[in-house]
């Protein structure tokens, strides 16, 4: 997902075309390698031959093989037209022409994104797919994965919405006329296991709601285009197992918020095409474990593309190494995201992560032994070596300025909307609403 957002704030940033196709019966594509067989279909039986069985030359729906053929006749294909498979995600595509234009392709099962500059390249790729493939050509890209895609090329933005998929969600769990809040989670919600039911009556009534159902429905959004309700769906889905009554209500809750923000778009194109990082880390906030919340969040155009919520195995035994470990995750996902730039082909002079802490701007820059710190677990160290070869650096932020906030922590009303605007995210109207112009 987030070479998907970062090749589309690129198309948004740079004005290049976006087109979609749609491979019709991928899975029957693909070329087997063992030898399957299978019974004779009900009514098609070959008379006097009713005990025998079919081999099967092709793949078919149903075989766990027929995932992984279709995406091997798929590269076949788009390495024999010249295509380079990027290291950091074997599903993107790119190719450089003469003419010093380039083309990417975003492959996900069976839909596809082409991204370029010259529609006739385009339209030549699309051409040779068809005669190798049988594919439906969807023109302008519209909608990916649930997401639907809104464009103003005058103004050189792209917007990804899931307003019908959240309020299908909210019709699914009779929320649709609740009480809007403001916040993903309020104060008031203080979680923990102690809440989970202990006797068997409270677990049969906990049994008949749709807890487990709900936080999947949530995480979808939370994963496409809703960084700002990562923290909250995290908090609740360490519950799965046994969720009680004040853990229920934490999810309607969000629910309640999302129908109060349904209109939420990410979108891409408010800035120039530099890729920054933000960290946050939130100590000892779980109350079952006193283990540690870190977060991170990556723009790119001024739109969000990459975030994470998690709380972290380990224990942190300070601030300083709670912000530690969250930088050190950082860094990690901001290298992946330079390698992918990279090998794109577009590099900028330097990748920074923001942190509002200068405690771990010393400790990442000092290597020299502390007694306060000698117990924190090597691997987190590594960061020292990252920012001594300039790999990327580590600079300082101060708090209201950090989108990552939201991602470790419950915050007030007017530091959520901060956030969320830092993030790229904006209120859209319906199409019909929509004054922009300009096709993908």
């Amino acid at each position: 997902m987030p070479s998907i957002r970062f090749v589309l704030s690129l198309a948004a940033s740079l004005d290049l075309k976006v087109q979609q196709m749609d491979a019709k019966i991928a899975f029957l594509h693909g070329d087997l390698e063992e030898e399957i067989y299978m019974e004779q279909l009900e009514g098609f039986e070959v008379k006097g031959k009713e005990d025998m069985v079919c081999k099967l030359k092709k793949s078919l729906y149903g075989l766990k093989q027929a995932p992984r053929q279709w995406y091997k006749k798929f590269d076949f294909f788009m390495v024999g037209q010249g295509y380079k498979r990027a290291s950091t995600n074997h599903c993107v595509y790119f190719k450089k022409f003469l003419n010093g234009c380039f083309i990417i392709i975003l492959l996900y099962v069976d839909d596809i994104l082409i991204v370029g500059q010259d529609m006739n390249l385009i339209n030549r790729l699309k051409k040779d797919l068809n005669k190798f493939f049988d594919m439906k050509d969807l023109g302008a890209a519209k909608q990916i994965l649930g997401m639907k895609i809104f464009r103003d090329r005058g103004k050189k933005k792209i917007w990804l919405s899931q307003q019908n998929y959240i309020k299908k969600v909210l019709e699914r769990f009779n929320m649709k006329d609740a009480k809007p809040v403001s916040t993903p989670l309020a104060n008031h919600f203080k979680l923990n296991s102690q809440q989970c039911p202990s006797s068997e009556k409270e677990k049969e009534v906990m049994e008949k709601i749709p807890y487990s159902l709900a936080i999947g429905s949530l995480m979808y959004a939370m994963v496409c285009t809703r960084p700002d309700i990562a923290f909250a769906v995290g908090v609740v889905s360490r519950f799965l197992a046994n969720p009680g009554k004040e853990h229920w209500a934490a999810v309607k809750w969000i629910l309640r918020y999302l129908k109060n923000t349904s209109r939420l778009c990410l979108y891409f194109g408010g800035s120039k095409p530099i890729l920054e990082g933000f960290t946050d880390a939130d100590w000892a906030g779980d109350l079952d474990g006193r283990k540690s919340t870190s977060g991170y969040l990556f723009t790119f155009a001024g739109g969000a593309i990459s975030w994470q919520s998690k709380l972290k195995k380990c224990f942190a035994l300070s601030t300083t190494e709670a912000e530690y470990i969250a930088a050190t995750e950082a860094s990690k996902k901001m290298l992946w995201l330079k390698r992918l730039m990279g090998e794109i082909g577009f590099k900028q002079k330097m990748y920074a992560i923001h942190c509002d802490s200068q405690s771990i701007l010393d400790l990442s820059k000092n290597a020299t032994f502390h007694s306060r710190t000698k117990y924190i677990d090597l691997r987190y160290h590594w960061i020292r070596d990252v920012l001594e070869n300039d790999l990327l650096s580590l600079e300082k932020i101060h708090t209201d300025k950090n989108p990552s906030d939201m991602m470790t922590k419950v915050v007030t009303k007017e530091k959520h909307e901060l956030c969320t605007d830092l993030a790229g995210m904006e209120y859209y109207g319906e199409p019909s609403s929509w004054s922009g112009g300009g096709d993908c």
